[in-house]
């Protein structure tokens, strides 16, 4: 068969240690990739890229932010709305501050703003675990939220409160604004995907990732045997929140273009989330894109069905939809924790066994 270790060798530690041992994940990965940047900008279209693959790619670095904090690391976390509000209104600031200034840079300055925010928020975390820091990191979202909407400073005090991305060119072309091109959009969402799952991908296997799950685990005996719970778990907040502020800045500045904060970023945006990440997997990269690629795709394809094939009304979808997704949540809960991911993984397995039994 093709999916084989046999005649694979390894002649290096550096081979052994690959994220992909198995030649054929790796090229399968390389098609992906190629997919991804070459054949997707090129027959993309306005529908497909505003109900889909833009939402996508940015619930992706948010579920990646919180996989880090909660799957690797076991700090619960309800404010992720509140975060990636955070990185709006440090973009919006930024860009209205300092027009000069390209959109990757005020891109990272607002990850980098929300970082510093979630650490302040994530001292709690020394003292408190489970479901107190859950109602901690809950008073975070409820009180960013409100500090964006009562105080005018923020929304530089628009009469309406809400805040609009100025338009912003890369090489030539607009990539905010009402005459960015749907393509130039995806490509620039793509850029952060890919180098924030590499950069999850690095930190997780590394010595970082060994403390986050050593306190995921059990954080008494990690302290024991020489993990610092403080730098940890500080760590685990600031890169959480740099990875949320980041998709919070992508989805006012390049996706939505306008924002009110307590629409676009309530306490459901911080369910969403969390949905995303328990549906495709806890302590999982795979399973971070596993379930924003489920959350967004479900609503696109039961409107399909539902709304255009069979004339449904629009509410009787949506609350299908509620159903769907809270039976799933009890189902991965109690049947598989690990989501998704661990089905592709299982999966895998039998696929290389095949056909010999396991």
């Amino acid at each position: 068969m093709f999916y084989r270790e046999a005649g694979d060798f390894k002649t290096s530690y550096s081979q052994d240690n690959q994220t992909f041992p198995i030649a054929f994940d790796r090229w399968r990965y390389y098609l992906v990739l190629f997919v991804a940047i070459v054949v997707i900008p090129l027959t993309i279209s306005d529908y497909w890229a505003n109900s889909l693959l833009l939402p996508f790619l940015i619930y992706v670095i948010a579920a990646l932010g919180l996989n880090i904090l909660t799957g690797y690391c076991g700090q619960v976390s309800l404010g992720t709305g509140g975060f990636m509000a955070v990185g709006a209104y440090a973009t919006y600031k930024l860009m209205t501050a300092f027009p000069w200034m390209d959109m990757v840079s005020v891109t990272i300055l607002s990850g980098l703003v929300t970082a510093i925010v979630g650490v302040l928020f994530g001292l709690p975390s020394l003292r408190i675990k489970g479901f107190y820091l859950a109602v901690a990191t809950l008073a975070a979202q409820f009180f960013l939220v409100w500090l964006f909407n009562r105080v005018p400073w923020f929304y530089n005090y628009s009469a309406s409160g809400q805040i609009n991305a100025p338009e912003r060119t890369m090489f030539g072309m607009a990539v905010t604004g009402p005459n960015a091109e749907v393509w130039v959009k995806y490509l620039f969402c793509l850029f952060f995907v890919i180098v924030l799952a590499w950069i999850a991908r690095n930190l997780t296997r590394g010595s970082v990732g060994r403390q986050w799950m050593a306190i995921r685990d059990m954080d008494i005996a990690a302290e024991i045997i020489g993990v610092n719970p403080l730098k940890s778990k500080l760590t685990a907040f600031a890169i959480s929140s740099f990875f949320v502020g980041i998709s919070g800045a992508l989805l006012f500045s390049v996706y939505l273009g306008a924002v009110e904060v307590g629409e676009a970023f309530g306490i459901q945006k911080s369910f969403l989330v969390l949905f995303m990440i328990i549906i495709g997997g806890l302590g999982s990269i795979f399973g971070s894109f596993a379930g924003a690629a489920f959350m967004v795709l479900l609503p696109v394809l039961l409107k399909i069905i539902g709304v255009d094939l069979l004339g449904w009304p629009t509410d009787i979808v949506a609350h299908i939809q509620l159903i769907i997704v809270g039976g799933l949540i009890v189902f991965f809960l109690i049947v598989e924790p690990h989501g998704l991911a661990q089905l592709w993984r299982l999966a895998k397995e039998k696929l290389r066994l095949w056909p010999f039994p396991h």
